[in-house]
Formats: C-alpha cells, structure tokens, sequence
C-alpha cells in the first residue's frame, strides 16, 4: 500500500495518517484540540506531540475548549509537573489564552469551524505534490489566518502553525497524489 512518507514506520503516525490527517474537520471540540496541539509542537515533531496526545487529553479536560478557558495558576502549576505532557510554560499558557479567544469566535461566528474555513473559501485546498519535498511549510491562506488570528488574541499560531493545522484538519489536502488516502481525504 501506498502511503506518505512521513509516517516511517511508527505505528501511531501510520494510524493518525491513515485515518485522520487531511480529513476534513467541522466540530469545533476538534478544532480546540488540533489548535493546541500544533501550538504544543512549535520547535519539536509532530511524533514527540502524537505521542503525547492522550496524556494531553486527560491534562487538558479532553480539550473542553470552556474549561481550559477558565484554569488558573493553581491549573498551570499542575500541568508543569505532568511529566505526560510538553512542560512549556509558554505553550501552556498560549493553550489558555486560545481557549478564551476561541470562545469569542465562537460567540461572534456562531462555530469556530464556519470561522476558520473561510481561509479556504469552505471546502479543501487539493494539492497534486508528487513527493514530501514540493510540500510546503506553508501558504498565503496559512499567513492570512496567522495574521487574524492574532489579531482577535491568540498566540503559538504563525504561518507555519497554521499550515500544520490546515493539513490536520483537512483543509488543505496534502497527501501524496501516489498515497491510498489521496482522494479519500477529501470525501
């Protein structure tokens, strides 16, 4: 079977490519998570992150993008001892102020999700790369909601991020044209 090759041969990253990288996301839950996430791998690998995830998910009340909202310093503490997770100050306190931002657009947009994918126009960016090194580290849809972003208060989000992001989330479809999950990811 034909796959991407960034994946090698972990079992975990065959997974998530297998079944959730590039597949179009619209539960704003989901979204938080992949926010967070990809603000937490910011100068680390996606790998050392996925790894991670469940120990994130139980630190972080499952990403109750509410709940996060509300921690305090006495929560912070807590997480920089959970050896489970990435112990970045910084990062954990970008989740926080996220969640709060992430609320507001909530509130403003009706979902996060009717947000965010305005950056693509609502449906997946189709990519036709032939091998891992045409991919980009990023796009002028990836600068464009960095750049809002920020503006409406949140952090850990450059252009680089976003674009992370936007493969995850499936708004922009960059398996290989070769890859089994080329044209499922976008159905």
């Amino acid at each position: 079977m034909n796959r991407c090759d960034w994946p090698g041969n972990d079992l975990l990253m065959i997974q998530y490519h297998d079944e959730e990288w590039g597949v179009p996301l619209h539960d704003d839950g989901r979204h938080f998570e992949f926010i967070v996430l990809d603000g937490m791998q910011a100068g680390l690998s996606w790998r050392t992150v996925l790894h991670k995830r469940e120990n994130f998910r139980a630190a972080f009340d499952q990403f109750e993008v509410q709940k996060v909202a509300e921690y305090d310093e006495a929560k912070v503490a807590e997480l920089l001892r959970n050896p489970g997770i990435i112990r970045n100050r910084q990062k954990i306190a970008a989740a926080i102020q996220n969640a709060r931002a992430f609320l507001t657009i909530q509130a403003e947009f009706g979902s996060f999700d009717r947000y965010i994918w305005q950056f693509v126009g609502g449906k997946p960016r189709r990519n036709q790369w032939q091998t891992s090194a045409e991919i980009p580290a990023q796009s002028p849809e990836a600068e464009a909601m960095s750049q809002d972003l920020r503006q409406r208060g949140f952090s850990f989000v450059g252009p680089t991020i976003c674009y992370a992001y936007m493969q995850a989330a499936g708004m922009v479809n960059d398996h290989l044209v070769g890859c089994f999950r080329y044209a499922a990811a976008i159905s």
